[in-house]
């Protein structure tokens, strides 16, 4: 007698578990955004609520270290809210989730005895490091085995970067530059570091040029301070670069940028656009930038101080 083995249908797990449409549907959602960065990030916020949360001989014991484990843990949270609906901002906000995370092993019970530090860690690396699947990708056919992967994640080295405290304040309303008409093409600037003082992401809006409107990302501050500061045009005919050793803003000061690329804390290098600006509501106090490059559409302060100023043509 001829014994066979009955092999097992292809996708048996799949074609047995219930609601197959909704989990095709989720998995869908989940491909377009750093769904398991933003799942820790919630994870370890929940976890480093858990303490504060508990009677309330115990909230009392912990004292100021209960209360900050209650913003830090809502923050992380929000944070993963954030990589889950807005995906455009994952390197802004976990950025700012990595910094929490390493803040609440100091603020709090040991960063939720170690748990919460960690997942938001991990969750802040692959927040950061995520790469949306390209559209080709997505139109291709892929195999059973990849498909129900999700999103290529990857899980980024990021230095833990420790900050004394995290600044907030609220949110303003892009001024308008008004009149004044920009130059068909945006200079290029570039400066060796990038220090603001009273930084907040303004918005987006868009800046009448020569050539017409333009997009610009409006950063609003109430000074900043430049070293290496070169401009130079790029809108053809005689180009001319400006040069200062030190460039110092001040008064009501705002950028209108159309791109812009640095260094965070001289670590973490990062590109913003004004399709793929963040505006979260925890700005860190003392952020810097190096090996700054953007393209600037516009500028206006009530005061600019300058050390070592030259001006070429060529």
């Amino acid at each position: 007698m001829l014994l066979t083995r009955r092999r097992p249908a292809q996708g048996w797990p799949a074609e047995r578990l219930p609601y197959p449409d909704a989990r095709r549907r989720l998995r869908a959602w989940r491909r377009t955004r750093p769904f398991w960065g933003g799942l820790l990030l919630i994870l370890g916020g929940t976890e480093l609520l858990l303490v504060p949360l508990s009677p309330l001989t115990v909230l009392v014991s912990l004292g100021l270290g209960g209360l900050a484990a209650i913003g830090i843990g809502l923050a992380l949270i929000a944070a993963g809210l954030f990589l889950w609906f807005l995906p455009h901002t994952r390197h802004y906000v976990s950025v700012n989730a990595l910094l929490l995370s390493v803040l609440s092993f100091a603020a709090t019970n040991l960063g939720g005895f170690v748990v919460g530090m960690g997942l938001g860690i991990a969750g802040s690396a692959m927040g950061f490091g995520w790469t949306p699947v390209r559209a080709e990708e997505r139109e291709a056919e892929v195999s059973p085995l990849r498909d129900g992967q999700g999103p290529r994640t990857l899980a980024a080295a990021l230095p833990v970067v420790l900050l004394a405290a995290l600044g907030q304040g609220p949110a303003l309303k892009a001024p308008d530059p008004g009149p004044v008409v920009a130059a068909r093409t945006p200079p290029t600037v570039t400066t060796t570091l990038f220090a603001p003082h009273g930084f907040l992401v303004a918005g987006v809006r868009e800046v009448p040029t020569a050539g017409g409107p333009v997009k610009a990302m409006v950063l609003k501050m109430r000074s900043a301070s430049l070293t290496d500061y070169r401009l130079r045009t790029r809108d053809g005919g005689d180009e001319l670069a400006l040069g200062a050793d030190t460039l110092d803003l001040s008064g009501d000061v705002t950028l209108y940028l159309t791109k812009f690329s640095g260094c965070l804390e001289g670590i973490v290098c990062l590109t913003f656009t004004p399709d793929g600006l963040p505006v979260p509501p925890v700005v860190p106090p003392f952020v810097f930038m190096t090996d700054v490059s953007a393209e600037q559409a516009l500028v206006t302060s009530d005061v600019i101080v300058t050390d070592g100023l030259t001006l070429e043509a060529s």
